[in-house]
């Protein structure tokens, strides 16, 4: 179960202190994603050039991929103030309004979860977004009436995991969608050099793509078991994390060679073994292995898709021959399974 607990920890737990010193400050050093760091600084040139604002932007994506860094990076290039605040955490327009109207001119908001923003505070954010003004009700009943403040202009910049949930209006209102996707191995291997540097942790090259290759795609994990194997290897290798050190630490968090832990593999055995390779429903699967659906759509089903493993249909979730390969199975030939097994 350790492996199971560490990696939900570390897609889903609040950024720590430590995170945050871990986080590339501009541009220059931050690896991966070129495309989008591409579009990024164009935009940063073309606004200082004019002497403009940012147009907003939104950023897309799994948890863990830098989403949040990028907003910090594109405050610092712009040299502008970035205040945080997250969809829940504005429940009535009073909170959005103290927020927009206490910001300086040129600064950043930066919303994460912006798809959970409740439908009425999303109405308010339309003309702060197009016009720079905001409509606020000042008391109730008979003597309610209708205020409208100016802002100063100002860039908003939404983060979400969940881009489907985010309404056509809002979406329509970012000038700049960027969907960042999980990361190479090579990139990672860069990542995770960079951070023990800053730790002051001893790794080689062959330690760094054993992290690199078990952390699911995604720089927060590869930091949290850089950290991990940091402290495995203080205790029981001297402190210096090599191939094997990397290997026996991240086998007592019961994370393999391929980035899947102990979660992800009774998923694969549910599907392979309890359900004939499926197809089956999400909520059934996860009665199956007594863990909550959301967990299982969030947290594990992206990796499983991403490597292959994994197939959403709309009948519900089939097995894939690579799980088959990865339990020791052979894959069936089924009438129902035989287009999806016929390679591409």
């Amino acid at each position: 179960m350790a492996g199971k607990d560490f990696l939900r920890d570390a897609v889903e737990a609040p950024e720590t202190p430590l995170d945050v010193s871990l986080r590339p400050p501009m541009f220059s050093e931050f690896t991966g994603q070129a495309r989008v760091v591409e579009r990024l600084e164009l935009m940063v040139d073309a606004a200082r050039m004019r002497g403009d604002v940012l147009q907003h932007i939104l950023l897309s994506g799994p948890p863990g991929l830098g989403k949040t860094t990028l907003a910090h990076i594109l405050g610092q290039a712009m040299s502008a103030e970035v205040k945080c605040t997250s969809g829940p955490t504005i429940e009535k327009a009073g909170d959005l309004a103290g927020l927009l109207t206490t910001m300086p001119e040129g600064a950043i908001l930066f919303i994460d979860e912006i798809h959970r923003l409740q439908p009425a505070i999303e109405e308010y954010l339309y003309p702060a977004m197009e016009d720079y003004k905001v409509d606020i009700i000042i008391d109730q009943g008979p003597n309610a009436r209708s205020v409208r403040l100016n802002l100063p202009k100002f860039t908003l910049i939404g983060a979400t995991t969940r881009s489907g949930m985010i309404s056509s209006p809002l979406r329509s209102r970012f000038g700049m969608t960027c969907r960042l996707d999980y990361y190479a191995a090579e990139d990672l291997v860069k990542i995770v050099r960079r951070s023990a540097g800053l730790l002051g942790v001893d790794i080689d090259g062959a330690g760094a793509e054993e992290i690199a290759n078990r952390s699911r795609g995604t720089p927060r994990i590869a930091n949290n078991l850089l950290q991990w194997c940091r402290d495995y290897a203080q205790v029981r290798a001297g402190g210096l994390i090599t191939a094997a050190t990397a290997g026996a630490a991240l086998a007592m968090l019961d994370i393999d060679g391929d980035g899947l832990d102990e979660m992800d593999k009774r998923i694969l055995e549910a599907l392979v073994f309890r359900f004939g390779g499926g197809p089956v429903g999400l909520s059934s699967l996860a009665v199956s292995i007594g863990e909550e659906p959301g967990t299982l759509e969030e947290v594990h089903e992206p990796f499983l898709i991403m490597r292959g493993y994994l197939h959403r249909t709309p009948q519900g979730r089939v097995a894939m021959p690579a799980a088959y390969t990865k339990l020791g199975a052979t894959p069936p030939v089924t009438a129902a399974q035989s287009d999806l097994f016929r390679p591409q």
